[in-house]
């Protein structure tokens, strides 16, 4: 694994990283085009279009693939070569993107039909993002993630400050075809750093999991975690509320500050401008205030970018509320993106973060879609009001949900469990398999191992397990068992693999615990039904091993 010497309390640590650094710098570039692309998309679309629900369709049409494929996509990530699934991506969003360039040229693009343009690239990047951000944890340091997480949104707000100005200027000056055109250009870097990249292979000896086995795993893992379960929610009404802003920015700069193209890019750079600087904001309030107490505060700045912009007929105050939202964006959304991975084991990393832009992206699917259709009922300015009021009210959920602190636990796998050896010939895919645990326990010691229980049973529901139960034996009190089932022989094997080291502690209190003069017995069985057809082999002979 190429890791750089850790350089902790350093923002721009990540990028003494060789691999980070390459990779960085090319999806600089290619984040560049894509958002003289967004310009050119969006005004456009004012264009060929003057409905603003369609203008504000446009954002949607972007984010909406991400809250549908984010989960599969978060399956790739985790069963797949991450490099490969990347650079798949990168190529099918390089041939959308010529194929949206040529539409232009022989204007040939009708409202849906740039819809259909901009959906398609963003299932690209639905299928991008979960295996990169999957992928820093690999590159850099834990100490580094929060850093290298915040890095990469730095990046794409630098590209943000400048990239809509220029893309402004290239839609009016040589019209929306050159912008998309300039996007087809920027994801050559990107393609050509995946390509030489040689990212480390991780060996399995289980067989890959299908995809909707993986799914549902990791959604199974993110319910039985209540903290990433916040962090879902909040995330979900940040981007929900948030959005409208940059859904109906295109409609800002035209109606309410009488600008244009050019105009409308200046502004989406000050939002950028206002991101970078919250970037480097957020190392400080990290060490100063809680969590929950920085996303607040970014709902705060949010609500007041959105009031302005809908009560402001200057363009220099409009782009000074713009700034502050700026800032508050890339504070929560790195903030949210760096609560999850460190909340979450390697295997599952890539799920639990697509689940988590699932939230984002679908609230600012939602919200791009209604905040377009309150503009083009009631107006631009009562819709960013509305939204206003909304983000007040979700910075108050915190009252409520708030946002768990950064997880300090040892994530990494425990590998203390060694396969045992059986002597029923049986298949990976043989099963139901029924795993039974007996404890003896004292009386006094008897409501301690309840709680110790509660644990157990969301770690083993959390890692795979199905019927978790615990039993009481009647006619000896002290004797309890626990007892679970998984539904074949390889997902009992996966399953014991997925404990990491923090999950250690339970085992060892419950073996604390124990009063028998041996370790808890442990059986694995087999299940099988009475006048089945089917007859296991018979036991191996014991292995002499003198």
């Amino acid at each position: 694994m190429d890791r750089s010497p850790p350089a902790r309390g350093t923002t721009l640590a990540p990028l003494r990283n060789p691999t980070f650094r390459a990779i960085w710098i090319a999806s600089f570039a290619s984040n560049f085009g894509g958002l003289i692309q967004a310009v050119g998309a969006a005004w456009l679309m004012t264009i060929i279009s003057g409905s603003a629900d369609m203008v504000a369709l446009v954002q949607a049409s972007t984010t909406l693939p991400i809250m549908i494929f984010a989960a599969i996509s978060g399956a790739f990530a985790d069963s797949f070569n991450r490099r490969l699934v990347m650079l798949t991506a990168q190529s099918f969003m390089f041939a959308v993107s010529l194929l949206l360039a040529v539409f232009a040229w022989f204007d040939l693009l009708t409202p849906w039909l740039l819809l259909a343009f901009t959906f398609l690239i963003g299932c690209g990047t639905a299928l991008n993002n979960p295996s990169w951000q999957a992928s820093v944890g690999d590159i850099v340091t834990r100490d580094e993630l929060p850093a290298a997480v915040a890095l990469n949104s730095v990046g794409f707000n630098l590209t943000r400050s400048v990239g809509p100005a220029i893309g402004g200027m290239i839609v009016a000056t040589a019209g929306a075809a050159t912008a998309f055109a300039a996007n087809v250009l920027s994801y050559f870097p990107l393609i050509f750093v995946l390509w030489r990249w040689r990212a480390p292979v991780v060996e399995n000896r289980l067989p890959r999991e299908t995809t909707g086995r993986a799914v549902s795993a990791g959604l199974r893992f993110v319910a039985m975690s209540p903290n990433i379960g916040r962090v879902l929610l909040r995330a979900f009404t940040f981007g929900f509320s948030t959005v409208a802003v940059l859904a109906l920015l295109p409609l800002v700069a035209r109606n309410l500050v009488g600008g244009g193209p050019l105009t409308y890019g200046i502004l989406l750079g000050a939002f950028g401008a206002g991101a970078v600087g919250g970037a480097y904001l957020g190392v400080m309030l990290r060490s100063m205030i809680s969590n929950e107490n920085i996303v607040r505060l970014a709902f705060l700045s949010f609500a007041f970018c959105a009031t302005t912009a809908a009560l402001s007929p200057y363009a220099w105050l409009t782009t000074i509320g713009l700034a502050f939202g700026g800032a508050a964006w890339i504070l929560a959304l790195s903030l949210f993106n760096t609560t999850v991975q460190l909340a979450t084991p390697r295997w599952v990393v890539g799920r639990a973060v697509s689940l988590y832009q699932t939230a984002t992206f679908g609230g600012m699917a939602l919200g791009s879609w209604l905040w377009g259709v309150i503009a083009e009922g009631w107006g631009v300015d009562v819709a960013l009001i509305t939204a206003a009021a909304v983000m007040l009210a979700s910075g108050a959920l915190g009252l409520i949900v708030s946002l768990p602190g950064v997880n300090e636990t040892n994530l990494d796998p425990l590998n203390r469990w060694k396969e045992p050896e059986i002597a029923v010939e049986i298949t990976p895919r043989s099963g139901p398999i029924a795993v039974k645990i007996q404890y003896r326990i004292r009386a006094e010691d008897q409501a301690e191992f309840l709680q110790v229980m509660a644990a157990r049973q969301r770690m083993r529901t959390r890692d795979g397990a199905r019927h978790w139960t615990l039993l009481r034996d009647l006619e000896d009190p002290e004797l309890w068992y626990e007892s679970y089932q998984s539904p074949t022989w390889v997902e009992y094997l996966r399953q014991q693999s997925r404990a990491t080291q923090a999950d250690a502690g339970i085992g060892d209190r419950l073996r604390a615990l124990h009063s028998g003069p041996k370790r808890p017995r442990v059986r694995r069985m087999i299940v099988r039904q009475a006048g089945a057809f089917h007859v296991d082999p018979p036991p191996r002979p014991p292995v002499d091993h003198h």
